[in-house]
């Protein structure tokens, strides 16, 4: 614990003397590049001269602030696009082959819901039976019909909507 406490106090120690040096450089570098402005006395052209100067010098450093600016989110985008090609270099994975198991309905739904799941589930039970009676009518059916032109003519006028109503009618 104590050397631990050790630690944290260098560092945070090296922290404090990271900031004082960097507020130092910020004056010094201040000092160099902008001398201060002796305003008092002058007259309205020198001082426009001054402010020209002062609008050329703030249009260089925002030029070199955006060519900075620029580089740095090029090398951004140079990083993440190399960090994705280690990604895929290294990341290579290969789906295991699966078994193929055999599970009941029963297992199936015991392992879903546990026990919650009672009796068995039993799928056949559910399907509709087929009576073996309809091919016997499709049949009959079939044989009825026969020729089609002479229930055409049989058919035609209101006699024969009758007749088709009226056995319609009789077969249900």
């Amino acid at each position: 614990m104590s050397l631990k406490m050790l630690l944290l106090t260098r560092a945070c120690e090296d922290l404090e003397r990271e900031k004082q040096e960097r507020e130092e450089e910020k004056v010094r570098y201040i000092g160099e590049h902008l001398p201060p402005l002796q305003l008092s006395g002058l007259s309205l052209d020198e001082l426009q001269k001054i402010c020209k100067q002062l609008h050329s010098k703030i249009d260089v450093v925002d030029e070199e602030r955006y060519d900075s600016e620029s580089k740095v989110g090029k090398h951004n985008k140079d990083i993440h696009e190399l960090k994705l090609k280690i990604q895929d270099l290294g990341g290579k994975f290969k789906k295991p082959a699966l078994r193929k198991v055999r599970v009941s309905a029963d297992e199936m739904m015991r392992a879903l819901l546990g026990s919650k799941h009672k009796g068995s589930m039993d799928l056949r039970a559910n399907l509709k039976s087929v009576k073996k009676e309809d091919g016997k009518q499709d049949k009959v059916l079939t044989s009825e019909v026969g020729d089609w032109r002479k229930n055409v003519e049989a058919m035609s006028g209101m006699e024969g909507r009758k007749k088709m109503f009226d056995t319609a009618g009789g077969v249900q």
